[in-house]
């Protein structure tokens, strides 16, 4: 595996940059893409930040948002280097996966366990609470000066993938990273304000429906919520509305593994598992050709909606019994 000063030297080296995360970005995808986007143009290079997928109002407020390219609109550049952050597998690059076959550079960022090296330099870390912690060592490598705006965007990455500071990957060096970005001027009050006290009416709506489907295993340790495509295109909602779904499965009390699925296209499921730490939930999305983490994975399974909660639950249930 490439060293992580490796990389900031071919980023030295670069001229015409593309970065992007994955489909579906969260925020330490776009936080993570858009900090690094932003370090490389202080650098004097010539950057182009993408994303397969629009991204979602709740994260158009980063410095940067409105640099993005979305989709095949990236495809039209001339570069010779691909930065693919927060992206464990080069399906997850949806219609940017076009890149790799170009004759360009291709440096691989991430934190997942499992992430496929399909690039000319790969960095993983595992013990990265998110890949805005890589990515604020790499900006460090690359003598990139203090700037709130970059700090902005590395505190929303760390922020979301540590569930507010609250999931087991938070770490004291978590701590001490974000302090920095303190630091440096951000205003962690009006970020955490966006990040989780505006809900938007619709998404309220659409967790309203959610709970309607609470299910609840007779262990009273594995529990799930459902939303299916019928529910989203009734409600007029997309994707983005069900962030943060799977946090009121995970706060019953007495839950271990806490489930959400949602489902993309009829008959296809986006899968999310969060574990309480005494179940390997990166280990159950493998078994459905998922990944992620020891807490947190998430997998897409086809099937019809019951049949799907069955099986998934069930390897859940397993797993549980061999703990």
């Amino acid at each position: 595996m490439t060293s992580l000063a490796e990389i900031a030297e071919c980023l030295k080296k670069s001229g015409r940059v593309v970065l992007s995360g994955h489909i579906m970005p969260d925020g330490d995808c776009l936080g993570s893409v858009a900090a690094l986007g932003l370090g490389l143009l202080n650098l004097g290079k010539d950057v182009t930040l993408a994303s397969p997928d629009p991204l979602p109002e709740l994260y158009r407020f980063l410095p940067g948002a409105d640099r993005f390219l979305i989709g095949e609109q990236a495809l039209r550049g001339d570069y010779d280097t691909f930065v693919v952050l927060d992206c464990s597998v080069p399906d997850r690059l949806g219609s940017l996966k076009e890149l790799l076959s170009r004759n360009l550079v291709v440096c691989i960022i991430d934190h997942h366990v499992g992430s496929q090296h399909f690039g000319h330099h790969v960095y993983v870390d595992p013990n990265a609470a998110a890949t805005g912690e890589i990515i604020q060592d790499l900006l460090d490598l690359l003598q990139v000066p203090p700037q709130v705006d970059i700090a902005s965007c590395l505190y929303t990455a760390i922020v979301t993938d540590t569930g507010s500071f609250r999931y087991q990957n938070t770490t004291p060096l978590t701590h001490r990273r974000v302090a920095r970005l303190m630091e440096e001027g951000i205003d962690a009050t009006r970020l955490n304000a966006l990040l989780y006290e505006q809900k938007s009416l619709l998404h309220l709506r659409v967790l309203q429906a959610a709970l309607q489907t609470l299910d609840l295993a007779p262990c009273g340790r594995v529990a799930w919520m459902s939303v299916s495509r019928e529910t989203l295109d009734s409600l007029g909602a997309q994707e983005e509305h069900t962030d943060g779904l799977i946090d009121y499965v995970r706060s019953l009390r007495g839950v271990e593994v806490a489930l959400l699925f949602r489902e993309i296209v009829p008959g296809r499921w986006k899968v999310g598992l969060r574990s309480r730490g005494r179940v390997n939930v990166q280990r159950v999305a493998s078994h459905f050709n998922g990944g992620g983490h020891l807490r947190a994975a998430g997998a897409v399974v086809e099937g019809e909606g019951g049949e799907v909660i069955k099986r998934v639950v069930g390897v859940v249930l397993k797993a549980l019994q061999g703990e």
